[in-house]
């Protein structure tokens, strides 16, 4: 395949066994987890815990990725269409509230596919950095019935530095946007999320100002109740953060309660992590656990 799925549009080709594109993945999905999930924001994990499928690979170039073992490493076992549908029933058999889709961006072409054969019985979750076209998300309009994206910043030249994309702002708002034309306004049952969208924001250190934009962004565009807003401040120094001096340390707590505090005074309705979830002991173990049978063979 020629591949223009995320703005990035690429045109790289993509087989079965390799991609030229900025996300280095073959055409087939490359996994690296699928599991029962349970450090979702409440509503996603729920009592059972979300299952969440962990696709290799990304859009972005976050340079302080906690995933960057799958994101820009690569690591994970290529699988079927087939074997992604068999993984999404046996989610569904273990109790999962949702099939929360991590990082689909680039996979909407098997996805679409997959999900319009057989829609699981559960809320299908797309899980995303926020970097999508328009385009491609129309073409998963009834396929997806939660959106999960990231509004990471509103500054193009803090998202060209951290995630080589300075276009960032401007398609990361577009995207939630169309993401609220599809789902509408959020609808919970039993505090589970059924449909609509839930925007997160991770705190960035010295990126409290960016957080405040973010958020006055949202209160601004989406009537009350519309959204759900996750405000995180679990972030720790990743992937490639020690190459950035300034985000080479833990976020003080200061700057975590500055931004609660903003959240709070604009009455966006949501979720905000306690200082604890500031662990790398909330990165999954991307061990292949539930990737199982059915492998592309290389």
């Amino acid at each position: 395949m020629i591949c223009n799925l995320c703005p990035r549009q690429c045109g790289a080709l993509r087989d079965e066994t390799h991609g030229e594109g900025f996300c280095g993945m073959p055409s087939v999905p490359v996994l690296a987890r699928a599991a029962l999930h349970r450090w979702e924001e409440p509503p996603v994990s729920g009592k059972n815990g979300s299952g969440a499928v962990f696709f290799s690979g990304c859009p972005l170039g976050c340079v302080f990725c906690q995933n960057d073992q799958i994101s820009r490493q690569g690591f994970g076992q290529p699988v079927t269409e087939a074997r992604l549908g068999e993984i999404f029933r046996e989610l569904v058999a273990q109790g999962a509230h949702n099939i929360n889709l991590v990082s689909p961006t680039h996979c909407a072409h098997v996805l679409r596919r997959v999900l319009a054969s057989e829609k699981p019985p559960v809320p299908v979750v797309w899980n995303t950095g926020g970097y999508e076209r328009v385009e491609t998300l129309r073409g998963l309009e009834g396929l997806v019935d939660v959106y999960l994206p990231d509004l990471k910043y509103l500054d193009s030249r803090v998202a060209a530095r951290y995630s080589s994309a300075s276009d960032y702002p401007e398609v990361a708002k577009a995207a939630i946007l169309e993401m609220y034309r599809q789902t509408g306004p959020v609808v919970l049952e039993d505090g589970l999320i059924k449909r609509g969208v839930i925007i997160r924001h991770l705190v960035l250190p010295g990126q409290l100002a960016g957080a405040r934009a973010v958020m006055d962004w949202v209160a601004e565009t989406f009537p009350p109740g519309g959204v759900l807003f996750s405000l995180m401040s679990q972030y720790v120094p990743c992937g490639r953060a020690a190459d950035y001096p300034e985000i080479d340390r833990p976020l003080r707590r200061a700057e975590a309660r500055k931004a609660r505090e903003y959240m709070a005074d604009l009455g966006l309705e949501g979720f905000t992590q306690e200082d604890s979830a500031a662990s790398a002991g909330y990165i999954p173990s991307f061990d292949l656990s539930g990737v199982g049978d059915g492998v592309v063979s290389s």
